[in-house]
């Protein structure tokens, strides 16, 4: 009886390994799943990669989750300001919109993207829902 103990223990264990092996092999990250500072320094390389007319969908997939969305009809379609963290100002333990690089979209499609992006959003006429 005794003699088998370590080969159940073994095989146990050899069972763990291999179900870590698989799951780390097929587990993809995402951005979402990054402390702060990893998240901050993977946004601002892919912020630098963008190119203009890029789909939400594409953006979302690339850099998750955002930590602000603002949004409104307008005239010339539907905006959306998402806000991802770039920068570091405080150790407040809280993510701010001044640490975070806005983009525009109009229509789901990336327009800009920067501190101007923000202006542009404010001053983009609501329509009336009437």
């Amino acid at each position: 009886m005794n003699n088998k103990a370590p080969i159940v223990i073994g095989s146990v264990f050899v069972g763990y390994l291999i179900f870590v092996a698989i799951t780390m092999t097929l587990h993809t990250p995402t951005p979402d799943d990054q402390g702060w500072e990893d998240r901050q320094q993977y946004n601002q390389q892919k912020i630098a990669e963008l190119t203009l007319g890029l789909s939400l969908k594409q953006v979302s997939t690339l850099l998750g989750s955002a930590d602000f969305v603002e949004a409104k009809n307008t005239a010339t379609g539907a905006f959306q300001l998402r806000y991802y963290r770039t920068h570091h100002i405080a150790s407040d333990n809280k993510t701010t919109k001044d640490e975070c690089t806005p983009l525009l979209f109009n229509n789901q499609k990336l327009i800009a993207w920067g501190e101007q992006t923000i202006e542009q959003f404010l001053q983009t006429p609501l329509v009336s829902a009437l």
